[in-house]
């Protein structure tokens, strides 16, 4: 047997052919011609990688698309097959989640509602494991994600463990005060928080007995942060919180035409008396001042001092980009021998522009475009450098003011209001005052805002858009920086003959004692050029039924005054640079003239306002109510005021459904 297979294994060797090299030469030389040929490229191979099941599955579908479709429908189709393993994996899911601050393992995490009770504290660590409270679908493996990645060539844009090394980046949480859910995954607690917003107001104005107190006095204001701040939140699509909502600079946001002074004062009252549109039985008295506005070749020379935040909370694009387009804006409006000086303040103050006239424009803008948010808010120490610096500037007959650009967000240095109210009013003796535009939402601090303003002698506003710049800052400036009154006080005495009860609408937080109107020491709002301010009272006739309080028992029945007047109007005023008031007084006569459509419209967006807040004086009147008495009152709404308004109203009116 062994010497057949070795037979036929000599057999198979004889028949083995000997190797040809050149055959083979021929044969290599054929094959790499036919492999270049089928390739199109005699460019190097890229190297291949070994790939999982889920990366040759992203392969095969790109593969199956380029057979299928042309170019453009591929990368039409291709995105969409990618948005759908998006959508539909859970690491998809972990992508479109909101970005998140995050707790080491061991940190106590305490939720709480808006009012900053307690709901929850747990103590994150490691027995909570792998548990999730917002997604129950569990997480896919990290060489998962890998592979769904690789396939689809964006893993570094589809790593969780990237994003959430990223999160930990951004600082540690140890208690959400505000917080509104918490998310346990992978021993990291995640709390998203909400808004930090504090805003300025009180509640509303009671109805008053004119027996018991028939004195109202209180301050003007012309502010009108209120309004935007408002339209913010609607256009945003929600109602604005109820303490955001000021009457009385909801009224005044809009341009009136009142008859101007023809005597010595810079302004003449209008008085008029109409029907209440949301109480049968009672009466609004509603009271209109224009301000005199002067030539502008008649203002003195404006120096400036731009107060810039540029700390990390204002890099957000509707706040310090926002604000260096505003300023833009502004300077166009300057005369070339106007100065400009910019202060910035984030954890330290800095000048980055010297004085310089308003005609060096290329100079100022090029400072301005240099700003770059980044830091904690050193509000203090801003405010400290910009008065110095405004100091320096001010000269003989000239008109210095501080511009205070901010979210409002004081963290560092001196941050309670009641301090900031001290330091501004000691400043503004010298005649340097303070006006503040708010930007951005989220983290305004609108208390902060209005002490500042109204403690620095100037006017607080609040810039949500470009066009509401323009109308600060290009149409109303002169009315912002050149006051006409200051310390400008109103104090109303009701008949008790004729009005039972009365109610101040709006106004709360610029309410004055009766004593303060005649002391000159009392500080009060101020009326620029141009300005236009509007008071509103709703009043009961005496044998109303509309009358809610009953009648004393031991009332006085002679402590009446006489009969025809509905009360008495006062008005006092400090001319600019006097220290002594003037006074303006007039009756209230219960005549009801023709009323105009800008008396009408004001009144519509005090009820407007009064629905915003839920006020309890309005009864049945509703949305549509107001609605109707605005369309009917826009008269000449030259710049679309009145027009945006209606639409904002429509738009509460939704919302509160």
């Amino acid at each position: 047997m062994t010497d057949e297979l070795d037979d036929l294994k000599a057999a198979m060797i004889a028949a083995t052919p000997r190797p040809d090299a050149a055959r083979k030469a021929a044969d290599l030389a054929l094959a790499e011609e036919n492999f270049a040929r089928l390739q199109g490229s005699t460019d190097e191979a890229r190297p291949m990688s070994e790939r999982g099941p889920m990366a040759r599955l992203g392969q095969g579908v790109k593969a199956m698309l380029d057979v299928m479709t042309t170019r453009a429908g591929l990368t039409a189709t291709t995105g969409l097959v990618a948005v759908g393993l998006v959508m539909i994996l859970p690491v998809g899911r972990d992508l479109l989640a909101p970005p998140v601050e995050l707790v080491e393992p061991g940190t106590v995490v305490v939720t709480s509602d808006r009012d900053g009770q307690a709901l929850e504290e747990r103590t994150v660590g490691s027995a909570l494991g792998n548990e999730s409270l917002s997604d129950p679908l569990q997480a896919p493996s990290p060489s998962m994600e890998a592979e769904i990645a690789e396939g689809l060539d964006f893993a570094s844009d589809l790593s969780v463990a990237q994003r959430r090394a990223e999160g930990q980046a951004l600082g540690k949480v140890a208690s959400a005060p505000q917080a509104e859910r918490l998310v346990i995954a992978d021993d990291v607690a995640v709390v998203r928080e909400s808004d930090t917003e504090v805003f300025s107001n009180a509640a509303p104005s009671s109805l008053k007995v004119t027996a018991e107190e028939p004195v109202s006095t209180f301050s003007i204001d012309v502010d009108t942060a209120s309004y935007a701040i408002v339209r913010s939140s609607l256009t945003r699509g929600m109602l604005p919180p109820a303490e955001a909502v000021r009457v009385e600079e909801i009224v005044n946001y809009f341009p009136y035409s009142y008859p101007e002074s023809g005597g010595p004062d810079p302004f003449e009252p209008t008085i008029s008396v109409m029907p209440s549109p949301w109480n049968a039985g009672t009466n609004l008295v509603h009271i209109g001042i224009q301000g005199d506005l002067p030539a502008i070749g008649d203002r003195p020379p404006l120096n400036l001092v731009f107060l810039i935040d540029t700390s990390g909370s204002m890099q957000d694009a509707n706040k310090l980009p926002l604000l260096k387009q505003s300023f833009r804006m502004m300077l166009a409006e300057l005369r070339p021998e106007d100065e400009v000086s910019i202060v910035t303040y984030a954890g330290s103050a800095g000048q980055v522009l010297e004085p310089t006239r308003a005609a060096e424009r290329s100079v100022i803008l090029a400072a301005l475009d240099r700003l770059e948010a980044g830091g904690s808010t050193a509000g203090q120490a801003g405010l400290q450098q910009a008065y110095q610096v405004a100091e320096g500037m001010t000269g003989d007959g000239e008109v210095t003011r501080v511009i205070l650009a901010t979210d409002g967000d004081f963290n560092v240095g001196l941050s309670d209001p009641e301090a900031l109210k001290g330091f501004i009013a000691e400043r503004r003796e010298g005649g340097t005052y303070l006006s503040v535009l708010g930007f951005g939402r989220g983290n305004l601090d609108d208390a902060t805002m209005q002490a500042l303003a109204q403690n620095g002698n100037g006017t607080a506003a609040y810039i949500d858009t470009l066009a509401e710049a323009r109308k600060v800052l290009v149409d109303q400036l002169t009315g912002a920086l050149f006051p006409i009154a200051n310390d400008v006080k109103i104090q109303v005495e009701f008949n008790p003959a004729e009005v039972a009860e009365y109610r101040l609408i709006g106004y709360e937080t610029r309410a004055l004692r009766r004593e303060d109107f005649n002391n000159d020491r009392v500080d009060a709002g101020e009326i620029g050029a141009g300005h236009t301010v509007t008071a509103i009272y709703e009043i009961t006739p005496v044998g109303s039924a509309a009358v809610l309080n009953g009648p004393l028992r031991y009332a006085d029945e002679n402590d009446r005054g006489a009969g025809g007047e509905l009360g008495y109007f006062k008005l006092r005023y400090k001319m600019p640079g006097e220290d002594v008031s003037r006074l303006i007084e007039q009756p209230i006569l219960p005549e009801q003239d023709v009323v105009s459509d800008d008396a009408v419209f004001s009144v519509a967006m005090a009820g407007f306002a009064q629905l915003l807040r839920g006020d309890d004086y309005l009864g049945a009147w509703s949305w549509g109510d107001a609605i109707a008495l605005a369309t009917g009152a826009r008269g000449d709404d030259a710049f679309g005021y009145r027009a945006e308004a209606v639409t904002l109203m429509r738009l509460a009116e939704s919302l509160s459904r």
